[in-house]
């Protein structure tokens, strides 16, 4: 039986990750392709107080998606003012991990897959902080940690990641002229050279604001990727635009998805400014994806 850390000396990446990627525990495919919802696209339905938990349930629910990207701050508690912040420490310290326990046990009720927590770690983290969030990930049963980060925070993650064996995938802007960020290829590729655990949660909206080519880097870097974000960007650091308005290759990319019979799960993050509501205009996003899959 191999340890974790052998695991991680023998190369993750090529013995794990594929298995990880074979589907959700309930997502039902659109013509073979896994359709899903970052959590942040209904950051506006989030309650003044307590975690999000049910009415994302019920924004899946009302949307018809049984697959997601939980973003951290709608799992936790919300605390607000000038503490805030270590109002949320002081909780994270003295909560017991059976509270993520109860809300992956929410997601299973109503049939939803938690694929990925997003949780972003950044240099006001303390070594605590980092090793509860992958504690956290791993009640909630998440087969991966999303996170936007920088490069000087994901060396810090290397031995969290090889001590729990959860992959961290590193998520992208468009800040292409900070080094520090995740922003182009060369910063994604210097990442995935730090541990055999770091993969990358490629948004190809951001990718294509820097001028980057998203269908293109994901065709060559595939096996890395743990899960993609759908957005649609203008070059050039342009605007996000209803689907379809923008320059983000999206008919591209899922047509790929579907072409190559990819298991990468493929989620619809809502930024532009809708007119519908976060259910409506994701909503919209699907019926647009979808509209692509099925001709």
């Amino acid at each position: 039986m191999l340890t974790r850390r052998d695991f991680t000396r023998a190369g993750v990446a090529g013995l794990v990750w594929p298995a990880l990627g074979a589907g959700g525990l309930f997502a039902a495919p659109v013509a073979g392709v896994r359709l899903g919802v970052q959590t942040y696209s209904f950051r506006e339905l989030r309650p003044p107080t307590g975690d999000s938990i049910d009415v994302l349930i019920a924004a899946m629910a009302a949307c018809g998606l049984d697959e997601c990207e939980l973003w951290s701050p709608q799992a936790e508690p919300r605390f607000t003012g000038a503490g805030a912040r270590a109002d949320l420490r002081r909780w994270r310290q003295a909560t017991p991990l059976s509270y993520f326990t109860a809300v992956r046990r929410k997601f299973e009720a109503a049939r939803i897959t938690v694929f990925a927590y997003n949780h972003s770690f950044n240099d006001t983290f303390t070594d605590e902080e980092i090793d509860h969030g992958f504690l956290a990930a791993r009640e909630l049963g998440a087969k991966a940690i999303t996170a936007s980060t920088t490069l000087s925070v994901a060396r810090r993650l290397v031995p969290f990641a090889e001590k729990h064996g959860l992959p961290v995938a590193m998520h992208n802007h468009s800040q292409v002229n900070d080094p520090n960020e995740f922003a182009t290829p060369l910063s994604f590729t210097t990442a995935l050279g730090m541990s055999p655990l770091f993969m990358i949660n490629l948004d190809i909206g951001h990718f294509t604001a820097g001028n980057h080519d998203a269908l293109a880097f994901l065709q060559q870097h595939h096996a890395r990727v743990t899960c993609l974000h759908l957005k649609d960007r203008r070059k050039n650091q342009g605007a996000n635009t209803p689907w379809g308005q923008g320059d983000t290759p999206i008919r591209d990319v899922l047509l790929w998805l579907k072409q190559s019979r990819s298991t990468i799960p493929a989620y619809i993050e809502y930024e532009y400014k809708g007119e519908q509501g976060a259910v409506g205009e994701v909503k919209a996003c699907l019926d647009y994806a979808t509209r692509i899959l099925q001709a």
